[in-house]
């Protein structure tokens, strides 16, 4: 027995004596709410990709694909300046093909995305959900549910219209 847990001696308790914790057991949160109060102002934010990722991820794939040209042209037995020369033209060549196709072509192809890449994932959504946009003829400016809110303004509107109309009846 450690720390003065369990019972003093199994003997007798038709248990060998083994002491878990219970899992079950549920304790109370710091935090009761993690979600805010007012559920109107809360609404849905679009998660933004973080932009340096994303270029540290293109510069990733330049030097992989400069590497494998070095290890093959090293497997050649090229000489070290060439190698070296090759390689800076490739990796120019390379960063500003992924420069010019980041710029030009916004187009993302989700599909082949995997899981953990979140910010890739997030940057395709967001084109996504852009050519939806367009394709329905949302306003960039839309904020949804404002369509409710200006059925009740008209709501507010006949009544109080119908209300002064009321009062001006009985006044004459």
């Amino acid at each position: 027995m450690s720390s003065n847990v369990g019972l003093s001696t199994p003997r007798g308790s038709g248990t060998s004596g083994y002491v878990q914790r219970n899992i079950s057991h549920l304790r109370p949160r710091d935090n009761p709410a993690p979600y805010p109060k007012d559920f109107e102002s809360a609404g849905y934010h679009q998660r933004q990709p973080d932009k340096e990722i994303l270029d540290h991820d293109r510069k990733r794939k330049v030097e992989l694909k400069v590497f494998e040209a070095r290890v093959r042209m090293e497997d050649e037995e090229c000489d070290e300046d060439e190698i070296e020369e090759y390689t800076s033209a490739l990796r120019a060549k390379l960063l500003a093909e992924y420069a010019a196709e980041a710029d030009i072509s916004n187009e993302s192809n989700a599909r082949g995305l995997k899981r953990h890449q979140v910010h890739e994932l997030a940057q395709a959504k967001i084109q996504e959900s852009e050519k939806v946009r367009k394709a329905l003829g949302i306003s960039a400016d839309y904020e949804e549910g404002s369509h409710w809110r200006r059925q009740d303004e008209k709501q507010r509107e006949a009544n109080f219209q119908g209300s002064r109309g009321d009062n001006y009846e009985r006044s004459s």
